[in-house]
Parts: C-alpha cells; sequence; structure tokens
C-alpha cells in the first residue's frame, strides 16, 4: 500500500522501495523492528509533527504532600525523612578525613513515558477563575462591585487592569518552578508544599509522543517514509560487507560497501532536510 496505515504496512512499504520482492532483501526481522523503533523515536524527538502539545491533569496526594515536605535526618523542625535520597562524599581536608553529606528530596510527580518536554506547570489557585474564592483577590472585587452591573467597565479597562496585575505578580511572587528530563520520567516541582492541601489539581503543559496506534496517518508521514528506507538499506549494505569480493554463480559479486555507502549519504541528506524543514529552530539562540 503506497499509503501505510500501521506499522507492517510501512515496513512492507520501505522494503518494495529497495527492491523487494524482487530483490532479496538480506535484513532480519528483528533488525528491521529495532530499525523502525529507532525511526520512531527520532521522529518523536526532532520532527515539529512526532508530539502534539497537550495539557494533563494531576491530582495531589497526601503522599506528594509528604515526599514533597519532606526534611534531611536532624533536622529542627523534626518533619518527615520520607522520600530523602541521601549521597556521602569523603575527602581529606588538611590530613583529616571529612565526610560530607548531600540530600536530595523526591519531590516529584511520575509522568507517562510518551511525554517529551514540559513547557510549564499553571499555579495553584484560583486566580484565574472567575468565581474566585480569594474575596481580596482584583477580579473578585472587580466583578463583584463593577461587571455585574452590565457596562459598568468596558473591556479595554478589564484587560489593562488583568495586566498590570500580572504584571506585579511575577515580579513579587514566586512562581512554581519545575525541573524535567525526558530519560528519567520525573517531573520535580520545586514550591512551597506547605501552601498545598491534597485534592488540588496541577495543570501541566507539556508535549505528547504521537503513536502510531491512535494517530494512523504517522506510518504515512513524508519524512518517515524515506527515512526508514535509508535506515533498513544501511543495515542490508553493513549485513553484506563481509561477504565483499565474494563471487556467486554467474560472476556476481555483492557489493555491500556501496549499499552502505549510498544509504550513510541517504541519512545525512534526510537529516539535513529535516533540520531546515520539519524540526523547530532554537530560538532563544536566534538574536
Amino acid at each position: 500500500m503506497a499509503q501505510p496505515t500501521n506499522r507492517q504496512e510501512l515496513i512492507d512499504y520501505c522494503l518494495r522501495q529497495l527492491g523487494a520482492p524482487v530483490l532479496e532483501i538480506n535484513v532480519a526481522d528483528e533488525q528491521i523492528d529495532d530499525i523502525v523503533d529507532d525511526a520512531i523515536q527520532y521522529f518523536n524527538e526532532r520532527h515539529f509533527d512526532g508530539v502534539q502539545p497537550t495539557f494533563m491533569k494531576y491530582q495531589i496526594t497526601e503522599d506528594d504532600i509528604e515526599r514533597g515536605k519532606a526534611r534531611p535526618p536532624g533536622a529542627p523542625d523534626g518533619e518527615s525523612q520520607l522520600g530523602i535520597t541521601t549521597t556521602s562524599v569523603t575527602k581529606s581536608v588538611v590530613g583529616t578525613a571529612v565526610t560530607f553529606n548531600y540530600y536530595e528530596n523526591s519531590n516529584y510527580i511520575a509522568l507517562p513515558p510518551d511525554i517529551i518536554g514540559i513547557n510549564k506547570v499553571f499555579q495553584m489557585d484560583d486566580y484565574a477563575s472567575v468565581a474566585s474564592s480569594n474575596m481580596f483577590s482584583f477580579k473578585y472585587q472587580l466583578f463583584l462591585n463593577d461587571l455585574y452591573y452590565w457596562g459598568a467597565a468596558d473591556i479595554l479597562t478589564y484587560y489593562m487592569g488583568m495586566t498590570y496585575l500580572e504584571t506585579l505578580n511575577y515580579l513579587l511572587n514566586t512562581h512554581t518552578h519545575v525541573r524535567f528530563n525526558q530519560r528519567s520520567d520525573r517531573l520535580y516541582i520545586d514550591i512551597n508544599w506547605d501552601n498545598v492541601s491534597a485534592g488540588e489539581f496541577l495543570i501541566i503543559d507539556c508535549y505528547k509522543a504521537l503513536n502510531g496506534t491512535d494517530y494512523t496517518r504517522l506510518w504515512n508521514d513524508s519524512f518517515l517514509k524515506p527515512y526508514t528506507t535509508a535506515l533498513i538499506k544501511k543495515q542490508w549494505g553493513q549485513n553484506l560487507i563481509k561477504f565483499q569480493g565474494v563471487k556467486l554463480p554467474g560472476g556476481i559479486e555483492f557489493n555491500g560497501r556501496q549499499i552502505f555507502d549510498d544509504a550513510v549519504k541517504e541519512i545525512e541528506e534526510i537529516k539535513e532536510r529535516m533540520t531546515y524543514n520539519y524540526e523547530l529552530p532554537p530560538f532563544d539562540m536566534i538574536g
């Protein structure tokens, strides 16, 4: 099928591009499976169509709060030590062996493995809610005294007031700081856990990798098809290199090195097109 809709159809398409069934493609099924997995991983991590922006909602539990509030052993407040990881380093200081203890708090929540990146975690308050329970907030008072009277405040006044308050809030208040590494699947949240209650929600602005099970058009991507084909061709040449110079009946000779070199060149060209056409530029480096 010229437009693959699943994993096997993509594999069949790539093998046909390499000459099958007219030619025998000397690549094992296990090798092809590894190649497809590598191609999908590269597609998810580098191609702008390989992920989708999404919002994930997580409800905080008592266990999360206990781990977030954990204190190192011997801390004055004597709170829980749950989730504390200790690393000890012994060094010689002025001829005396001294042990330095480092403590790391497990103030993180586990994320699904298909999360590629995190943009931000929205603040855990009801500031953005119209029906705010904080009677001292600007929005609460504005809706209570002005906006409920139709026409009392125009949209421009409201917008300018909210923009001003957001600027003050950004400059004067501590915001939610997060740390995330894709390989650890952990979202570290550096906040004051004393101000968090069980049952509150985190709204996580993140990027989620597309999977071919839910999104079948992934298998027909114009980058993924030639890239996977070139990877299989490279493996084909790698498998045949050891037969270099071997004569077959009729004087035919394997040329695995040429197949391998051609595939390497094709992969370099495809990756270069990826950089210029399909990959988002590093905006922070432009200027």
